[in-house]
């Protein structure tokens, strides 16, 4: 039951940081200072977090490092690619395609980590992924949809996803607490992106700093559910995200977004395979 609280807490938070990289994205263009600041935002809240969690379990700093490999796909290269697909497609759509995350999630669960199939699983994936299909179906799209931005967006479902795989494989046997792990990974993204992006400090950073807030909250809890529980489990209720994402849309972007029934109907599907799965794990 903490593992599906966590896991949809997570979601929110990452419907949050989809609109709040909106807001800034029509601030400042540049995906590659965006992505760095939201990402050096989230490490500096997850290092509070696993600060305040460390004296009571300990740092595990030994342990935690094999999680900035995980790091290294998302959000390093992931945090890239999801800032283009909402730069690209707008918060809503990209949300709507991330959550098709658990179709990739649990194969990998099922084939690599010998997680069991049982038929509400499936049919719960089965209805995210078809809520997801709605937004391939949807006709009145806005002028500034570029669909090159889905294409983004199905990269980041893939790293995404193998992320998920990579920290619950680890977290069966680190002795690292989960914030700590957490932190670790957000170090190991947060090298990588400085590498390629060179960032210099600078105040074109700050309209990111609100969407980097609720991904570090995101991504904490995230780790703290895949901790206690399965991929097969946390991952399609993460996904749930697209709901929160479209809300919040519909509701900051109203005249922009343009969010239809077809799009709302979508994510809807997506919350019901969610809840589903929850219910029956």
């Amino acid at each position: 039951m903490i593992a599906v609280g966590l896991s949809l807490a997570s979601a929110v938070l990452f419907g949050g940081m989809s609109v709040g990289l909106r807001f800034a994205l029509d601030r400042e263009r540049d995906v590659m200072v965006g992505a760095f600041a939201t990402v050096a935002t989230a490490h500096v809240v997850v290092l509070a977090w696993a600060a305040a969690e460390a004296p009571s379990r300990g740092v595990h700093a030994r342990a935690a490092w094999p999680f900035a490999l995980a790091g290294l796909l998302q959000p390093g290269v992931g945090q890239l690619f999801a800032t283009a697909a909402i730069r690209e497609t707008g918060s809503s759509r990209a949300s709507m395609a991330f959550g098709t995350a658990p179709l990739v999630a649990v194969a990998i669960a099922l084939v690599f980590l010998g997680e069991p199939v049982s038929a509400p699983l499936l049919a719960g994936a089965a209805l995210i992924v078809a809520g997801s299909v709605e937004l391939a179906r949807e006709r009145d799209r806005p002028a500034h949809l570029r669909r090159i931005g889905l294409a983004y967006a199905f990269v980041t479902v893939v790293l995404f996803a193998s992320r998920d795989n990579v920290v619950r494989s680890l977290a069966k046997t680190s002795s690292a607490p989960p914030a700590v792990a957490a932190c670790a990974a957000l170090l190991g993204g947060l090298a990588l992106l400085a590498v390629v992006t060179r960032p210099r400090v600078s105040s074109r950073w700050l309209p990111f700093v609100p969407a980097g807030i609720c991904f570090g909250l995101s991504y904490v809890a995230v780790f703290e559910a895949f901790y206690r529980g399965r991929v097969s489990v946390v991952s399609p209720l993460v996904a749930t995200e697209a709901l929160a994402g479209v809300v919040l849309s519909a509701l900051f972007f109203r005249h922009t977004e343009l969010v239809g029934r077809r799009l709302a109907f979508g994510a809807v599907l997506i919350v019901v395979g969610g809840v589903f799965i929850g219910a029956f794990r």
